[in-house]
């Protein structure tokens, strides 16, 4: 894979030399597993969830009124039942736990040893889901790899931003994202095959094939190079340089190890880095990432990608159309993320949010407009053509947010936040992204009995008012160093400059080091400045 050679130029006018080596490219390809082992998670429980002998053998009162035809013949109720969405949302409160104990070990271990662990947890959570024979087995199963989810996803963005390149910093962070549709993908065409399978024993193949991307995972963390950044942090200068070398192609990487060590040693004045995130100054990065991380599961993707078989099944596919369907919106999703991957450091994420906003909006009052007509409680009046538009506009839906909310609500709080409170911002970024993934996941079908067709108009009313923030308080962070956001981003921002005034840092940084923290600990040397 041939080198292309580019500088990055952060704000005192000096140069970043970098080029696109093959190394930078492999490692992010493996360390991106993670988010294929977090994609088929989700979307392997929504298509076993709605396999008759799954459902007969851990949820017998479901499959009772499963085969009964409903709730009383109510459509919306029949899979409305806690112990099922406990299944699906297990996973994310336990990932929501484990990602405080992550960010300790991303901060003293390093970024491969945090996805390290993370693979390991994911391989036995595999086995016992496999093996399960009881309900309290298949949870058990399901916590281990809500924790395997919360170490991934504290480590996997953190070590796709910083080995990255400036100029192509986007499109890498957005290989976890792609993973992540892909390995949704992957799960539904697995539920689609061994939804056929006879003896009762398919939903086990497909809990069980999970171990293949959780296998990748955990070889790619044995594989991988560690990020300078991390290296640096942890006091190894020099094996931090030289892999700084290694990752850029050149021996000239003088400025910007400069910048690491001086970000570094601001980053170890702080002693409390979650207390340092509520500094008045790092208030805009937190604001934000907790921002995106609500908006990200408010605009209902996750409710859709876990329950796609359901709620298909429920609107009066078959079984087999359920599934099938799921898979096309699945593909979409894959598709999609390939157009960010694309397009995020050339429009920049801005552009992507908001016309996507304007999309899924259209989308879901088209879906709700039509389910409000055509199925009530007690009557699937679906006719081919209708059943059709439905897919067509989930599939628009899913595109949207697969070239905006789903792999930026990643990207831009890994790359927002100075190294002293990376580790934490990217914890609480975790912590706040399965705290909502939870509540949506153990709400959702008892939403959808109670609302009906309304949970559309519920998730487009917060798609409007998610892309009203993104107009007015999300700044552009395309094509700016990792360790210069504060001058070039918050710094000149109509709203949260305010918040950068060096007189409001005095709470945890004191006197002259209170200016350098502001200016330097992005990498910004203040003596350079003209």
């Amino acid at each position: 894979m041939p080198g292309g050679g580019f500088a990055t130029a952060p704000a005192n006018g000096v140069e970043f030399e970098a080029k696109i080596t093959p190394i930078v490219i492999i490692s992010c390809i493996m360390a991106a597993t993670g988010g294929l082992m977090f994609g088929y998670d989700v979307g392997v429980s929504g298509g076993v969830t709605a396999m008759p002998d799954f459902l007969k053998k851990f949820f017998p009162v479901v499959h009772r009124r499963v085969e009964a035809g409903g709730d009383e013949n109510n459509n919306y109720c029949k899979y409305d039942n806690q112990g099922l969405q406990l299944f699906t949302s297990s996973l994310y409160l336990a990932g929501l736990t484990a990602t405080f104990f992550a960010s300790y070990t991303t901060r003293t271990l390093g970024r491969r040893p945090t996805m390290l662990i993370a693979g390991l947890f994911f391989i036995v959570g595999v086995v016992l889901n496999t093996a399960a024979h009881n309900l309290a087995m298949l949870i058990a199963g399901r916590i281990l790899l809500g924790c395997g989810v919360g170490f991934a996803n504290q480590a996997v963005p953190l070590f796709l931003s910083e080995i990255a390149p400036t100029k192509i910093r986007g499109g890498l962070n957005i290989l976890f994202q792609l993973n992540v549709t892909i390995g949704i993908l992957f799960a539904n065409l697995v539920n689609y095959g061994t939804a056929k399978i006879s003896g009762g024993w398919g939903w086990r193949l497909s809990l069980g094939l999970a171990g293949i991307p959780a296998l990748l995972l955990t070889v790619g963390a044995l594989l991988v190079t560690e990020t300078p950044n991390s290296l640096v942090e942890r006091g190894r200068l020099d094996e931090g340089k030289a892999v700084l070398r290694r990752i850029r192609g050149t021996d000239n990487v003088e400025l910007e190890f400069a910048d690491l060590l001086e970000a570094s040693r601001l980053a170890k004045e702080v002693k409390h880095p979650f207390r340092n995130l509520l500094q008045r100054r790092n208030r805009p990065q937190l604001v934000i990432a907790v921002a995106l991380q609500i908006f990200q599961q408010c605009t209902g993707i996750n409710a859709i990608m876990f329950y796609a078989p359901v709620l298909f099944s429920t609107l009066g596919f078959g079984n087999d159309a359920a599934l099938y369907s799921a898979v096309v919106t699945g593909a979409v999703n894959v598709l999609s993320t390939l157009v960010s991957i694309y397009s995020v450091d050339k429009v920049g994420r801005r552009v992507l949010l908001l016309e996507a906003g304007v999309q899924m909006f259209f989308s879901q009052v088209v879906i709700a407009i039509v389910l409000g007509i055509k199925v009530t409680d007690h009557s699937k009046n679906l006719s081919k053509g209708f059943a059709i538009l439905v897919v067509v506009m989930i599939c628009t839906y899913v595109a949207a947010f697969a070239w905006s909310w789903g792999p930026l609500g990643w990207l831009i709080p890994s790359e927002t936040f100075p190294l002293e409170t990376r580790s934490a911002g990217q914890s609480v970024t975790v912590c706040v992204n399965l705290l909502f993934t939870f509540i949506i996941a153990q709400a959702f079908l008892s939403m959808l009995c109670h609302f009906k067709f309304g949970i559309f108009i519920f998730f487009s009313a917060w798609v409007l008012v998610m892309s009203l923030f993104v107009m007015f308080l999300l700044p552009e962070t395309k094509n700016v160093p990792i360790e210069e956001m504060t001058e070039r981003v918050w710094k000149k921002h109509w709203f949260w400059a305010r918040f950068m005034n060096d007189h409001n840092d005095q709470a945890f940084v004191s006197g002259d080091e209170t200016k350098k923290s502001n200016g330097k600990s992005n990498g910004f040397d203040p003596s350079t400045r003209l």
